[in-house]
């Protein structure tokens, strides 16, 4: 099956929908946005990325703020770096912090192999993350594993905007303290009507 032009989701919301399916939804299909410290440096580092054009260094070209879309997987979006080492790409994912104790950011890099797989028609069997605060790259392989999480995430983000429906907010202090959406999503209040709910049952 082949998704239509119309039906294609963003390739960034596989991010979010990794991290925090609420925060997927509440940014993807209520539209719903707030800017904190985190999510300014990010835009600022991405803006940085993609303002700095093409080049060639050596053998290898570098391409930045590329166009990608896959209709096998429903995605559509941009990379912030693809460099061609001769015939081979090998995208480059900027984020602004430090490695996440899950493989959203994996996914997302991965995602853009695919489109690029099915794009171009290479084989693109590896990549990087390009971490802020370390300042250097973590070697991203895509094996048959990562390769079969990022297409059931792609169906799965499919899945959730079909439904329509925003997940119910479930409070992760390390994830909701640095979330821009806290206010809005109000995860500790859910979390105390819920308690209550439980406990008039009982």
């Amino acid at each position: 099956m082949l998704f239509s032009e119309d039906d294609l989701l963003p390739l960034s919301a596989l991010q979010h929908l990794l991290y925090c399916e609420r925060q997927c939804a509440l940014i993807h299909i209520e539209q719903v946005w707030s800017e904190n410290r985190f999510t300014a440096e990010g835009r600022r580092a991405h803006d940085h990325v993609h303002s700095a054009g093409h080049e060639t260094r050596g053998d290898v070209r570098v391409a930045r703020d590329l166009s990608l879309r896959s209709l096998r997987l429903g995605l559509i979006g941009k990379a912030d770096v693809v460099e061609f080492h001769g015939a081979t790409p090998y995208p480059v994912e900027h984020k602004r912090g430090h490695s996440k104790t899950n493989r959203c950011d994996e996914v997302q890099v991965c995602a853009q192999a695919l489109c690029l797989e099915e794009m171009l028609g290479k084989p693109v069997p590896e990549g990087a993350l390009f971490y802020g605060e370390p300042r250097r790259r973590t070697l991203v392989t895509f094996d048959p594993a990562l390769r079969a999480e990022t297409e059931a995430a792609a169906a799965r983000l499919h899945r959730l905007f079909e439904s329509g429906r925003t997940p119910s907010a479930v409070y992760d202090k390390a994830k909701c303290e640095r979330c821009s959406l806290l206010d809005s999503c109000k995860p500790k209040a859910a979390g105390d009507v819920a308690r209550y709910l439980s406990e008039a049952v009982r």
